[in-house]
C-alpha cells in the first residue's frame, strides 16, 4: 500500500526529540514490509541540506485551505526529492518565509514559540491533505499517517473536503502534553468554518487545538506504547483531552516504538571509542573510562556512573534527581548529564557540579556523539519521567548493557523489567523501577542499583539480559500495516 507520512523532523538532519528517530526508522521498516512510503516535511534548511530535488515542483491549489495559500509570495509549493543518504523519496513543503529562518523548528533563537506557528503548521497539514486527495497526479497514497499536533489539522482538512472516496488518516500522538493551542479566531484565517470551532470539533477551552483536531477527525489514533494509550484516557495523564480519548477509545491503539539497530548497536557504533557486545563486555569498561575523562570525573573503576540524556524538565522527573543527587554521590556514585531545558534545573545541576568536583559532569547542549558515549559508558541511565509516552533512551541503554532506572509509567513500564529478586532469579531483570513519583522512591531505586552493583555476577547477568532484548521496528511496522489495512476500503468482489 502507499503511505504518506507527514511530520516535522528527520534524524540525523533535524532532531529535537524522539519523533525524528521514528520518522527515520518507521517508514524504512514499512518499506521493508513491501509498502511504498513517502514522507512530507517542511523545507527547513537543515532538511533541505540532506535532500536532492528531483523533478518539477508542485503548485498547491484548492479551495478551503489557509488564507496564506493565496497571500504568500512566492506561493508555497511542494518539492519532490530523495534523501541523499538512502535514496528514499519525499516531499518538502517549500515556503521560505515560514520555514527558512534562524532558531529551531518551533522556537525562535530566544526560545519563544514562533508567532506564526499556527499558519506554518496549518499549511503543512493542508499540504498533507492535498497530497492525500491526489495533488500529485503521479502518486496518491492509500492512507495518510500524521504525527503530533504539527499535522493535527490534516484529518480535519480531509473531513472538510467531503471527497469521496477519501483516504483514511492515522494520527499518532507522540506526546499529548504538546497540543498546538492558538486563539480560536485564528481558525477562520486557517480555512476552518465556525461549525468545527466548537467543543464537538477542534475547540479546547476557548482555544483552537491542533491536537484535538487530529483526535476528533482521524479514523484511527495511535500512541507510542500500549500503557500510554491507557494512561491518556485518565484525568491524571489526559492533559484535558481524556474525555475525547475515551470517546474514541475504540479507535485508540498503543504500538511500541522500536530501535534502529543500524544506529544504536555497541558492536558497530562509530561514535563510541570501544566497540563491544554481550559476550565481550571489556569494551564497556573502557568506554566508562573514556566517559570519565570526557566529563572530568575522577577515574574510579568502582564508581557507579549514572547517565542522563534528556530534556531538562520537570516532565522528565529531573527535579527528583536534584533531590537525590547528594546522596547518590555520597554512596560513591558519579553523574554525567547531557541536555538543555529549564533554567532552574540547569542552575541546580551547575551548583551540584560545583559542590562535587570530579563526581558530577555536565554537557548542557545536545549532540548525538556525546549521547552515544553516555549510553555506552554509563552503568545506569536515569529516566525518572513523570510521564513517558514511550521513551527511546531506555531502549538504547539496554542494548548497550546500561541498566535503566525508570519511573513505572508509559513505555518505560512496558519495556523495563525491575531487578527484583524473583526477576534476577528467572533471568528477566533489565533495570530498576520505582512506582511512586517521589524523591524517596527514586532514592530507594538508586540504593538498589548500588546493592546490585556490589554483586558483579548478578549485575553482569542483568546486563546480558538487557542486551538480549530486541525492540525491532519490524514489529511496529507490521502492527501499523495491519492497522492501515483495516482502514482502507476494499473493492467489492466481482
Amino acid at each position: 500500500m502507499k503511505v504518506l507520512f507527514a511530520c516535522t523532523e528527520l534524524y540525523p538532519l533535524l532532531k529535537t526529540g524522539g519523533l525524528a528517530d521514528v520518522a527515520t526508522a518507521l517508514p524504512t521498516a514499512l518499506q521493508a514490509e513491501g509498502n511504498e512510503v513517502r514522507r512530507l516535511l517542511p523545507a527547513f534548511a537543515a532538511l533541505q541540506a540532506g535532500v536532492e530535488i528531483k523533478g518539477p515542483a508542485l503548485a498547491l491549489s484548492g479551495q478551503g485551505g489557509p488564507a496564506l495559500l493565496g497571500e504568500m509570495q512566492p506561493a508555497p509549493r511542494l518539492l519532490l526529492g530523495r534523501l541523499v543518504s538512502t535514496g528514499e523519496p519525499l516531499y518538502l513543503l517549500d515556503a521560505p518565509a515560514l520555514f527558512h529562518r534562524p532558531g529551531g523548528p518551533y522556537l525562535d533563537p530566544d526560545g519563544r514559540e514562533w508567532a506564526d506557528n499556527a499558519e506554518r503548521f496549518a499549511l503543512l497539514s493542508w499540504a498533507a491533505a492535498w497530497l492525500a486527495l491526489g495533488g500529485d497526479p503521479a502518486w496518491q497514497p492509500d492512507v495518510l499517517h500524521a504525527h503530533d499536533w504539527h499535522t493535527g489539522l490534516a484529518p480535519l482538512y480531509l473531513h472538510l473536503s467531503h471527497a469521496q472516496p477519501c483516504p483514511p488518516t492515522v494520527f499518532t500522538v507522540h506526546n499529548l502534553a504538546y497540543q498546538g493551542l492558538f486563539p480560536l479566531k485564528a481558525g477562520l484565517h486557517l480555512g476552518l468554518p465556525p461549525s468545527v470551532l466548537q467543543v464537538t470539533g477542534a475547540e479546547f477551552h476557548g482555544q483552537l487545538s491542533f491536537m484535538k483536531a487530529g483526535l476528533q477527525y482521524a479514523q484511527a489514533i495511535t500512541t507510542v506504547s500500549p500503557r500510554y494509550a491507557v494512561e491518556i484516557t485518565t484525568p491524571e495523564q489526559g492533559c484535558g483531552l481524556d474525555g475525547v480519548l475515551r470517546a474514541h477509545q475504540g479507535q485508540l491503539h498503543g504500538i511500541l516504538n522500536g530501535v534502529d539497530y543500524a544506529v544504536w548497536n555497541p558492536a558497530t557504533d562509530p561514535r563510541i571509542e570501544h566497540r563491544y557486545d554481550a559476550s565481550h563486555l571489556a569494551g564497556k569498561a573502557l568506554n566508562k573510562q573514556a566517559l570519565q575523562r570526557q566529563f572530568g570525573l575522577t577515574a574510579r573503576s568502582d564508581a557507579l556512573v549514572f547517565g542522563v540524556v534528556s530534556r531538562l524538565s520537570e516532565q522528565k522527573g529531573l527535579h527528583l534527581l536534584h533531590e537525590v543527587l547528594d546522596e547518590l554521590v555520597a554512596q560513591g556514585g558519579q553523574l554525567v548529564v547531557q541536555g538543555t531545558g529549564d533554567p532552574g534545573l540547569v542552575d541546580a545541576l551547575q551548583q551540584a557540579a560545583a559542590r562535587h568536583p570530579g563526581e558530577v559532569g555536565l554537557h548542557l547542549v545536545y549532540d548525538e556523539p556525546t549521547a552515544h558515549r553516555i549510553v555506552a559508558g554509563s552503568d545506569v541511565l536515569l529516566v525518572p519521567s513523570r510521564y513517558e509516552p514511550c521513551g527511546l533512551t531506555q531502549l538504547y541503554a539496554m542494548g548497550y548493557g546500561t541498566l535503566p532506572l525508570v519511573h513505572a509509567v508509559g513505555g518505560l513500564a512496558d519495556t523495563v523489567t525491575d531487578a527484583s529478586l524473583e526477576n534476577l532469579d528467572d533471568g528477566t531483570a533489565s533495570g530498576f523501577m520505582f512506582d511512586e513519583f517521589t524523591s524517596a522512591a527514586m532514592a530507594r531505586a538508586v540504593r538498589r542499583a548500588f546493592a546490585l552493583h556490589r554483586r558483579p555476577t548478578d549485575w553482569t547477568a542483568a546486563q546480558r539480559n538487557a542486551m538480549a532484548l530486541r525492540f525491532d521496528w519490524q514489529h511496529a511496522a507490521q502492527a501499523y500495516q495491519s492497522l492501515f489495512s483495516t482502514l482502507i476500503p476494499r473493492a467489492p468482489a466481482p
